[in-house]
């Protein structure tokens, strides 16, 4: 199976249209891959604050249209990223902002949708202006169960847990992870893998945005934990081959997932 990690450069100077446009012809021009992944908040940046709201758009918005298109023109499974999500309708937490992520099949019909559970921020930025996700959700292809996790979730191994308990195999991250932290994406994207006898294909964004230099190394890491492909700083597409059938024959050779310990009681006090 051939994946396309696309590490978008958000550039300030260039339009949110315009970059839609162009990240829609670079996702075209993957065409032979199998899945192509997109970073976090692309069009906007995950750290632009304010241009959340200015920006945000309904599922069926003009994002959807442009990566719904190249996927189908490329006849590829797309995770075409996240994007600020203007609900139609304020849910019941009152929220109608959500960092969501968009999934396309070769036809380029939307399959399925995830708004981030854990929102960055420390009751600031995101995490004050965007409601919060409350369903995991995985994607089934022809070779593989894609598993949906944004940026900060990778801090959060029982999200990781829940999606391995609803059957993944590829854990996808689309990220705008900050350079002051970069090794700590390095770390987190291994041992997501590890402890989950899973692939982790992890795509972040590259350049600056709101002031925040971006990390930038998108990393596709094997179920041993062994980095099969790693970016640099700029925008570039990494591309690799890996097999699904990996996952498998680890859980197989290594069985340590059946001998996890669950509802265990809390120690009195």
């Amino acid at each position: 199976m051939r994946a396309s990690l696309l590490q978008i450069d958000v550039n300030e100077d260039e339009s949110v249209a315009s970059r839609r446009l162009r990240v829609a012809d670079l996702v075209r021009d993957q065409a032979g891959a199998d899945l192509v992944v997109l970073p976090e908040l692309w069009t906007t940046g995950a750290f632009a604050y304010e241009g959340f709201r200015e920006h945000a758009e309904p599922l069926d918005g003009p994002t959807h249209e442009a990566m719904s298109k190249a996927a189908g023109d490329a006849g590829v499974w797309l995770h075409a990223g996240s994007v600020p999500e203007l609900a139609t309708t304020a849910t019941g937490s009152g929220a109608d902002l959500y960092n969501t992520s968009l999934v396309y099949s070769p036809a380029g019909e939307l399959v399925a949708a995830y708004r981030k559970i854990h929102r960055f921020g420390f009751d600031q930025g995101e995490a004050v202006l965007m409601g919060a996700g409350t369903e995991l959700v995985t994607v089934p292809l022809p070779e593989t169960v894609l598993g949906l996790a944004t940026c900060y979730d990778l801090r959060f191994p029982e999200l990781f847990r829940g999606l391995i308990d609803a059957g993944a195999q590829t854990l996808v991250l689309s990220a705008g992870w900050p350079e002051r932290r970069r090794a700590h994406w390095t770390l987190l994207a291994q041992a997501r893998a590890v402890e989950n006898q899973a692939y982790v294909l992890a795509c972040g964004t590259a350049g600056t945005h709101a002031g925040v230099p971006q990390a930038g190394h998108s990393i596709v890491v094997d179920p041993w934990g062994e980095v099969l492909a790693e970016a640099g700083p700029g925008e570039e597409v990494l591309t690799v081959d890996f097999d699904p059938a990996r996952v498998a024959a680890t859980r197989e050779q290594f069985p340590a997932l059946k001998d996890r310990l669950l509802g265990l009681d809390t120690p009195a006090r």
